[in-house]
């Protein structure tokens, strides 16, 4: 297991209060309207979520490095768990025109109202049971999804990815390396579930026989 942080300029660009998201609303009725994964969570109040979550191109660089880094080729297929709008496969596609993808997410209103032009490529599912054939896809990925399960639905997701990959996968989760961390990750969080620090998430992902790499979000 390789350790490989795609997503850290990305997330570095949103600026964050942590405090103010604990006091000025009712942080747990907030997350209770997230966890429903509706309209309030993509593109409502940005209490609730992303406060509007459209397609701006910022995901075009992640989408080069996994090429480049997996070596992935244009015949080859893909899948994104937890794919939410699509905006990542949408730009595999771009850059590799004639690759296969799929997304799957439990997010209706997201796969409804996701990017046009890869809408008909995703599905309404479960990351615990992935409508799949073992050794379907050359790359599987699923980025900021898991820590939103529980852990024996979190088991059951990692040993999904191991088997409907031909061995290269990776998994990208938050997490937290220091107190601090760990607070700013709990203040902020409305979806989370699984609140783990680095050595823990690599030893569980480790024993469900996972063989892909591993990537981080931290709240610095």
């Amino acid at each position: 297991m390789v350790v490989i942080n795609f997503l850290s300029s990305l997330h570095k660009s949103t600026s964050r209060n942590y405090v103010k998201r604990v006091v000025e609303h009712d942080k747990a009725e907030c997350a209770l309207v997230a966890k429903q994964w509706g309209e309030e969570y993509w593109d409502g109040d940005r209490k609730y979520g992303y406060g509007g979550y459209s397609y701006d191109g910022r995901w075009r660089p992640v989408a080069t490095a996994l090429i480049d880094h997996y070596n992935i080729k244009s015949y080859h297929k893909i899948l994104d768990v937890g794919c939410g709008k699509g905006h990542l496969l949408f730009e595999l596609k771009e850059v590799l025109s004639d690759t296969t993808i799929a997304g799957i997410d439990i997010s209706e209103y997201g796969i409804f109202n996701a990017k046009r032009e890869v809408r008909s490529n995703l599905k309404v599912g479960n990351c615990t049971q992935l409508p799949y054939l073992d050794n379907s896809f050359d790359f599987v990925y699923s980025l900021n999804t898991f820590h939103n399960l529980k852990i024996f639905d979190l088991r059951e997701a990692i040993k999904e990815i191991e088997r409907v990959s031909r061995g290269k996968a990776y998994i990208c989760v938050e997490s937290y390396r220091n107190e601090t961390e760990k607070v700013n990750l709990l203040y902020w969080q409305l979806t989370c579930n699984s609140f783990y620090s680095v050595d823990e998430w690599e030893w569980i992902i480790a024993d469900c026989g996972y063989t892909g790499d591993i990537g981080f979000i931290f709240f610095e």
